[in-house]
């Protein structure tokens, strides 16, 4: 099942703060991505309905195993994209901004070539 790009950012974002806090309610979610809770409130309702949130009755997110599978993905290439560009000079903020950018249109083929060669020459 194809997701959007802030589907993306959401799953990301609870991965991010399970490994940072180990819960993750709705409000660690609007900080960490600064939008509104209603906005998280929303995304929250779509991605349970997906499959991407496992449905519990308290205010922690859980993602499900479909959930954390792009969670990981995303935010390996984030963290792979983010390390390379400031190997290359670029500077902090400005590598973050650009990763979070391209791990969401980067393909498959295209990462992995990518993860290879910096794997095999930068590290």
């Amino acid at each position: 099942m194809k997701i959007q790009e802030s589907g993306e950012d959401y799953l990301e974002s609870i991965l991010k703060i399970e490994k940072k806090k180990g819960t993750v309610r709705s409000i660690d979610v609007a900080n960490d991505l600064h939008v509104t809770k209603p906005s998280v409130s929303r995304a929250i309702h779509i991605l349970k309905h997906r499959g991407f949130l496992d449905d519990n009755e308290g205010t922690q997110l859980i993602l499900s195993t479909k959930g954390r599978e792009i969670a990981e993905k995303i935010y390996e290439r984030h963290l792979l994209l983010t390390d390379f560009l400031k190997q290359i000079g670029v500077s902090e903020t400005t590598a973050a901004e650009d990763a979070c950018r391209m791990e969401h249109t980067l393909s498959d083929e295209s990462f992995s070539a990518l993860k290879a060669f910096i794997e095999s020459n930068l590290h």
